[in-house]
């Protein structure tokens, strides 16, 4: 049987400050998507480019005030953007926010 060597990697026992920042920021993007509707809203508007707040309660197919709710918390994860016209709300993706969610799950 193998002995379990207490070497650790060097790169491995460095954790800087700065990635325990980018560590919580992931937590924060992985938190918001951490619900099936919440990636289908992501998807669609990803793909749609842009849409008022009462086609995406057809979107996934629940309540308005449930999806308002998933809508919420990608708005505060930065994930979304909404913008009112007269009595209507426009949402769109924030690329900005997404190009940050992609590079820190591809340093995983």
């Amino acid at each position: 049987m193998a002995k379990t060597s207490d070497v650790t990697c060097g790169t491995c026992a460095d954790v800087a400050p700065d990635d325990e920042l980018q560590a919580e920021e992931l937590a924060v993007l992985c938190k918001a998507l951490a619900h099936p509707a919440r990636v289908q809203l992501l998807q669609y508007l990803a793909q749609q480019g842009t849409c008022y707040f009462g086609s995406l309660a057809d979107v996934v197919g629940l309540a308005p005030s449930t999806t308002s709710q998933h809508v919420k918390v990608l708005k505060e994860a930065g994930l979304l953007l909404g913008s009112s016209e007269e009595q209507r709300t426009c949402y769109c993706v924030n690329p900005d926010r997404l190009a940050v969610l992609k590079r820190l799950v591809k340093a995983l």
